[in-house]
Protein backbone atom coordinates (compact mmCIF):
# COMPACT_ATOMS: atom_id res chain seq x y z
CA UNK A 1 0.00 0.00 0.00
CA UNK A 2 1.12 3.63 -0.93
CA UNK A 3 0.12 6.45 -0.63
CA UNK A 4 1.07 9.14 -3.78
CA UNK A 5 5.24 9.16 -3.62
CA UNK A 6 5.28 7.52 0.02
CA UNK A 7 5.53 4.02 0.99
CA UNK A 8 4.48 2.88 4.74
CA UNK A 9 7.39 1.02 6.21
CA UNK A 10 6.46 -2.35 8.41
CA UNK A 11 3.08 -2.09 7.50
CA UNK A 12 2.06 -5.68 7.70
CA UNK A 13 4.10 -6.16 10.99
CA UNK A 14 3.34 -3.10 12.39
CA UNK A 15 -0.71 -3.62 11.79
CA UNK A 16 -0.38 -7.41 13.19
CA UNK A 17 1.41 -5.99 16.27
CA UNK A 18 -1.03 -3.46 17.65
CA UNK A 19 -3.26 -6.77 17.58
CA UNK A 20 -6.83 -5.00 16.95
CA UNK A 21 -10.26 -6.42 17.64
CA UNK A 22 -13.35 -4.37 15.27
CA UNK A 23 -14.48 -1.97 18.41
CA UNK A 24 -11.04 -0.57 19.27
CA UNK A 25 -10.27 2.93 19.91
CA UNK A 26 -6.87 3.17 18.13
CA UNK A 27 -4.29 6.49 17.69
CA UNK A 28 -2.16 6.94 14.65
CA UNK A 29 0.07 9.50 16.40
CA UNK A 30 1.81 10.46 13.32
CA UNK A 31 -0.29 10.50 10.70
CA UNK A 32 1.95 11.25 7.98
CA UNK A 33 0.31 11.08 4.65
CA UNK A 34 -1.70 8.04 6.02
CA UNK A 35 -0.83 4.76 4.71
CA UNK A 36 -1.07 2.90 8.55
CA UNK A 37 -3.64 5.19 9.28
CA UNK A 38 -5.84 3.24 6.51
CA UNK A 39 -4.74 -0.12 7.06
CA UNK A 40 -5.77 0.02 11.14
CA UNK A 41 -9.24 1.49 9.39
CA UNK A 42 -9.26 -1.49 7.04
CA UNK A 43 -8.49 -4.14 10.31
CA UNK A 44 -11.34 -2.22 12.19
CA UNK A 45 -14.99 -2.86 12.48
CA UNK A 46 -18.07 -1.04 12.84
CA UNK A 47 -18.03 0.33 16.15
CA UNK A 48 -14.07 1.15 15.79
CA UNK A 49 -12.49 4.17 16.46
CA UNK A 50 -9.33 5.83 14.96
CA UNK A 51 -7.85 9.45 15.97
CA UNK A 52 -4.92 10.63 13.99
CA UNK A 53 -2.65 13.37 15.06
CA UNK A 54 0.27 14.61 13.16
CA UNK A 55 2.11 18.22 13.89
CA UNK A 56 2.29 19.01 9.68
CA UNK A 57 -0.10 20.89 8.04
CA UNK A 58 0.38 19.09 4.88
CA UNK A 59 -1.06 16.25 6.91
CA UNK A 60 -3.96 17.80 7.97
CA UNK A 61 -4.06 18.33 3.70
CA UNK A 62 -3.63 14.34 3.25
CA UNK A 63 -6.04 13.42 6.23
CA UNK A 64 -8.95 14.95 3.99
CA UNK A 65 -8.78 12.62 1.97
CA UNK A 66 -10.06 10.01 4.57
CA UNK A 67 -13.66 9.95 4.09
CA UNK A 68 -15.29 7.50 6.97
CA UNK A 69 -17.09 8.20 10.43
CA UNK A 70 -14.31 6.13 12.26
CA UNK A 71 -11.65 8.55 11.77
CA UNK A 72 -10.86 11.99 13.03
CA UNK A 73 -7.58 13.98 12.48
CA UNK A 74 -5.80 16.11 14.54
CA UNK A 75 -3.04 18.87 14.15
CA UNK A 76 -1.03 18.44 16.84
CA UNK A 77 2.17 16.96 18.52
CA UNK A 78 2.15 13.88 19.76
CA UNK A 79 3.01 14.91 22.76
CA UNK A 80 -0.60 16.63 23.09
CA UNK A 81 -2.43 13.37 22.62
CA UNK A 82 -3.48 12.92 26.33
CA UNK A 83 -5.06 16.39 26.01
CA UNK A 84 -6.79 15.59 23.03
CA UNK A 85 -8.14 13.10 23.53
CA UNK A 86 -9.77 14.82 26.66
CA UNK A 87 -11.55 17.15 24.05
CA UNK A 88 -13.14 14.14 22.80
CA UNK A 89 -14.21 12.44 25.58
CA UNK A 90 -11.86 9.30 25.81
CA UNK A 91 -10.84 8.52 28.89
CA UNK A 92 -8.32 5.27 27.35
CA UNK A 93 -7.61 4.07 23.83
CA UNK A 94 -6.56 0.35 22.97
CA UNK A 95 -4.24 0.83 20.64
CA UNK A 96 -1.51 3.06 19.82
CA UNK A 97 1.21 3.26 16.24
CA UNK A 98 4.08 5.86 16.43
CA UNK A 99 6.27 5.99 13.25
CA UNK A 100 9.03 8.34 13.55
CA UNK A 101 10.18 8.57 9.94
CA UNK A 102 10.20 11.46 7.72
CA UNK A 103 8.01 10.98 5.26
CA UNK A 104 8.71 10.37 1.66
CA UNK A 105 7.28 14.14 0.33
CA UNK A 106 8.15 15.94 2.79
CA UNK A 107 12.32 14.95 2.05
CA UNK A 108 11.31 15.14 -1.72
CA UNK A 109 9.70 18.72 -1.35
CA UNK A 110 12.15 21.38 -1.76
CA UNK A 111 10.14 23.96 -0.28
CA UNK A 112 9.99 21.99 3.40
CA UNK A 113 14.60 22.08 3.19
CA UNK A 114 15.11 18.65 4.70
CA UNK A 115 17.34 17.45 1.72
CA UNK A 116 20.43 18.04 0.17
CA UNK A 117 19.64 16.45 -2.24
CA UNK A 118 17.60 19.88 -3.39
CA UNK A 119 18.01 23.45 -3.40
CA UNK A 120 15.20 25.03 -1.39
CA UNK A 121 14.89 27.29 1.75
CA UNK A 122 16.83 25.98 4.72
CA UNK A 123 13.82 25.20 7.02
CA UNK A 124 13.08 21.84 8.30
CA UNK A 125 10.32 22.37 10.61
CA UNK A 126 7.29 19.41 10.21
CA UNK A 127 5.32 22.19 11.73
CA UNK A 128 5.27 24.93 9.75
CA UNK A 129 3.15 27.22 11.83
CA UNK A 130 5.74 27.56 14.63
CA UNK A 131 8.95 27.39 15.96
CA UNK A 132 12.59 28.18 14.78
CA UNK A 133 13.73 26.94 11.18
CA UNK A 134 17.04 25.32 10.49
CA UNK A 135 18.33 28.94 9.08
CA UNK A 136 16.91 30.57 11.86
CA UNK A 137 19.23 28.36 14.09
CA UNK A 138 22.28 28.21 12.09
CA UNK A 139 21.73 32.51 12.34
CA UNK A 140 22.61 32.05 15.99
CA UNK A 141 23.68 29.26 17.54
CA UNK A 142 27.70 29.85 18.55
CA UNK A 143 30.33 27.45 17.32
CA UNK A 144 29.99 25.12 20.38
CA UNK A 145 26.03 24.75 20.08
CA UNK A 146 26.78 23.55 16.92
CA UNK A 147 29.20 21.43 17.40
CA UNK A 148 27.17 19.86 20.05
CA UNK A 149 23.85 19.69 17.74
CA UNK A 150 25.87 17.74 15.31
CA UNK A 151 28.06 15.73 17.21
CA UNK A 152 25.23 14.84 19.51
CA UNK A 153 22.24 14.04 16.86
CA UNK A 154 23.71 13.62 13.72
CA UNK A 155 26.24 11.06 15.51
CA UNK A 156 29.22 13.16 13.10
CA UNK A 157 33.05 12.68 13.79
CA UNK A 158 33.52 16.22 11.73
CA UNK A 159 31.00 18.11 13.79
CA UNK A 160 33.36 20.75 15.24
CA UNK A 161 35.08 21.40 11.50
CA UNK A 162 31.70 21.84 10.44
CA UNK A 163 30.44 23.91 13.05
CA UNK A 164 33.54 26.32 12.78
CA UNK A 165 32.94 26.06 8.97
CA UNK A 166 29.24 27.26 9.54
CA UNK A 167 30.37 30.34 11.58
CA UNK A 168 32.75 31.47 9.50
CA UNK A 169 30.20 31.04 6.11
CA UNK A 170 27.87 33.38 7.75
CA UNK A 171 29.61 36.34 8.44
CA UNK A 172 29.95 36.46 5.02
CA UNK A 173 26.51 35.70 3.85
CA UNK A 174 23.43 34.54 5.48
CA UNK A 175 22.76 30.59 5.32
CA UNK A 176 19.91 30.28 3.69
CA UNK A 177 19.46 27.63 1.20
CA UNK A 178 20.01 23.97 1.31
CA UNK A 179 22.55 23.97 -1.15
CA UNK A 180 24.71 26.75 0.64
CA UNK A 181 24.36 24.47 3.55
CA UNK A 182 25.36 21.52 1.87
CA UNK A 183 28.58 23.11 -0.36
CA UNK A 184 30.03 24.41 3.25
CA UNK A 185 29.45 20.65 5.11
CA UNK A 186 31.36 19.28 1.82
CA UNK A 187 34.45 21.55 2.22
CA UNK A 188 34.20 21.32 5.76
CA UNK A 189 34.76 17.51 5.36
CA UNK A 190 36.65 17.69 2.32
CA UNK A 191 38.36 14.24 1.33
CA UNK A 192 38.16 12.82 5.12
CA UNK A 193 36.81 9.15 4.28
CA UNK A 194 34.15 8.59 7.62
CA UNK A 195 33.89 4.77 6.25
CA UNK A 196 30.53 4.96 4.28
CA UNK A 197 31.26 6.17 0.82
CA UNK A 198 28.06 5.93 -0.48
CA UNK A 199 26.74 8.55 2.22
CA UNK A 200 26.62 11.89 1.05
CA UNK A 201 28.93 14.05 3.34
CA UNK A 202 25.85 16.46 4.55
CA UNK A 203 23.28 14.18 5.30
CA UNK A 204 24.66 13.40 8.98
CA UNK A 205 24.23 17.27 9.67
CA UNK A 206 21.15 17.79 7.69
CA UNK A 207 19.60 14.62 10.26
CA UNK A 208 21.13 16.67 13.49
CA UNK A 209 20.02 20.06 12.59
CA UNK A 210 16.17 18.36 11.71
CA UNK A 211 16.15 16.50 15.16
CA UNK A 212 17.44 19.92 16.65
CA UNK A 213 14.71 22.26 14.79
CA UNK A 214 11.95 19.62 15.57
CA UNK A 215 12.75 19.12 19.26
CA UNK A 216 12.34 15.01 17.82
CA UNK A 217 14.40 13.70 20.52
CA UNK A 218 12.84 15.22 23.30
CA UNK A 219 9.59 15.15 22.10
CA UNK A 220 9.55 11.25 22.16
CA UNK A 221 11.65 11.21 25.54
CA UNK A 222 8.26 13.14 26.83
CA UNK A 223 5.49 11.50 24.54
CA UNK A 224 6.32 8.18 25.62
CA UNK A 225 5.17 8.31 29.19
CA UNK A 226 2.33 9.81 27.98
CA UNK A 227 0.74 8.14 25.67
CA UNK A 228 1.07 4.84 28.35
CA UNK A 229 -1.32 6.92 30.80
CA UNK A 230 -3.75 6.72 28.17
CA UNK A 231 -3.63 3.24 27.32
CA UNK A 232 -6.65 0.27 28.63
CA UNK A 233 -5.32 -2.57 30.07
CA UNK A 234 -3.94 -5.20 27.20
CA UNK A 235 -3.62 -1.97 24.80
CA UNK A 236 -0.72 -2.24 22.80
CA UNK A 237 2.15 0.55 21.52
CA UNK A 238 3.77 0.45 18.33
CA UNK A 239 6.52 2.68 17.62
CA UNK A 240 8.88 2.58 14.60
CA UNK A 241 12.08 4.41 14.69
CA UNK A 242 14.32 5.44 11.96
CA UNK A 243 17.82 5.60 13.42
CA UNK A 244 19.87 4.53 16.70
CA UNK A 245 19.39 8.00 18.76
CA UNK A 246 15.23 7.05 18.78
CA UNK A 247 15.52 3.35 19.03
CA UNK A 248 17.45 3.71 22.24
CA UNK A 249 14.65 5.85 23.70
CA UNK A 250 12.16 3.62 22.74
CA UNK A 251 14.43 0.50 24.24
CA UNK A 252 14.85 2.37 27.35
CA UNK A 253 11.66 3.09 28.08
CA UNK A 254 10.12 0.17 27.38
CA UNK A 255 13.03 -1.16 29.74
CA UNK A 256 12.34 1.33 32.73
CA UNK A 257 8.38 0.78 32.66
CA UNK A 258 8.68 -3.02 32.36
CA UNK A 259 10.55 -2.98 35.79
CA UNK A 260 9.48 -2.74 39.40
CA UNK A 261 10.37 0.48 40.73
CA UNK A 262 11.15 1.53 36.94
CA UNK A 263 14.56 -0.44 37.73
CA UNK A 264 15.91 1.33 40.53
CA UNK A 265 19.14 -0.76 41.66
CA UNK A 266 19.01 0.52 45.17
CA UNK A 267 15.54 -1.84 45.02
CA UNK A 268 16.71 -4.67 44.03
CA UNK A 269 19.20 -4.66 46.17
CA UNK A 270 16.61 -5.17 49.01
CA UNK A 271 15.63 -8.59 50.26
CA UNK A 272 12.53 -8.67 48.61
CA UNK A 273 10.37 -12.13 47.35
CA UNK A 274 9.13 -11.64 43.82
CA UNK A 275 5.58 -11.57 44.76
CA UNK A 276 5.99 -8.12 47.18
CA UNK A 277 7.20 -6.14 44.06
CA UNK A 278 4.45 -4.07 42.24
CA UNK A 279 3.22 -5.31 39.18
CA UNK A 280 4.92 -3.54 36.20
CA UNK A 281 2.90 -0.89 34.07
CA UNK A 282 4.25 -2.18 30.49
CA UNK A 283 5.66 -5.75 29.27
CA UNK A 284 7.62 -5.59 25.86
CA UNK A 285 6.42 -7.92 23.18
CA UNK A 286 8.65 -10.34 21.13
CA UNK A 287 11.59 -8.70 19.55
CA UNK A 288 12.72 -5.32 17.90
CA UNK A 289 11.76 -6.35 14.05
CA UNK A 290 13.37 -5.22 11.17
CA UNK A 291 12.27 -5.12 7.48
CA UNK A 292 12.60 -8.03 5.56
CA UNK A 293 15.41 -8.40 2.47
CA UNK A 294 11.89 -8.06 0.14
CA UNK A 295 10.44 -4.75 1.58
CA UNK A 296 13.97 -3.31 1.23
CA UNK A 297 14.30 -4.32 -2.00
CA UNK A 298 11.00 -2.54 -2.89
CA UNK A 299 11.68 0.07 -0.25
CA UNK A 300 15.29 1.51 0.32
CA UNK A 301 13.62 3.68 2.85
CA UNK A 302 12.80 0.75 5.25
CA UNK A 303 16.06 -0.80 5.72
CA UNK A 304 16.76 1.17 8.87
CA UNK A 305 13.25 0.76 10.51
CA UNK A 306 13.20 -0.74 13.69
CA UNK A 307 9.73 -1.57 15.12
CA UNK A 308 9.21 -2.31 18.88
CA UNK A 309 5.79 -3.30 20.95
CA UNK A 310 4.58 -3.25 24.37
CA UNK A 311 1.43 -3.90 25.99
CA UNK A 312 -0.23 -2.32 29.05
CA UNK A 313 -0.32 -4.63 32.42
CA UNK A 314 -3.89 -3.96 34.18
CA UNK A 315 -1.29 -2.59 36.63
CA UNK A 316 -1.97 0.70 37.87
CA UNK A 317 0.21 3.47 37.25
CA UNK A 318 2.13 4.46 39.95
CA UNK A 319 1.07 7.45 41.93
CA UNK A 320 4.72 9.58 40.92
CA UNK A 321 4.48 8.12 37.75
CA UNK A 322 7.04 8.19 35.97
CA UNK A 323 9.61 8.99 38.43
CA UNK A 324 12.77 7.86 37.35
CA UNK A 325 12.33 8.42 33.68
CA UNK A 326 14.85 10.99 32.61
CA UNK A 327 14.47 12.14 28.88
CA UNK A 328 17.27 10.62 26.97
CA UNK A 329 16.66 13.20 24.31
CA UNK A 330 20.00 14.51 24.82
CA UNK A 331 20.60 18.57 24.51
CA UNK A 332 16.62 19.41 23.84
Amino acid sequence: MSDGAHIPVLLDEAIAALSLAPNDVVVDATFGRGGHARAILGALGKGGRLIAVDRDPAAAEAARDIVDPRFMFRHAWFSELREILATLGIDTIDAVLVDLGVSSPQVDDPARGFSYRFDGPLDMRMDTTRGESAADLLARADVRELTEIIRDYGEERFAASIARAIVSARAVAPIVSTRQLATIVGKAVGGRTRGDWRQDPAARTFQALRIAVNRELSELSFALPRLVETMAAEARIAVISFHSLEDRIVKQFFAFASRPFGGDPRMARLPLRSAALPDVPIRPIGRAQKASPEEIERNQRSRSAILRVAERTGAPLPADWPRGWTSVGGRQ
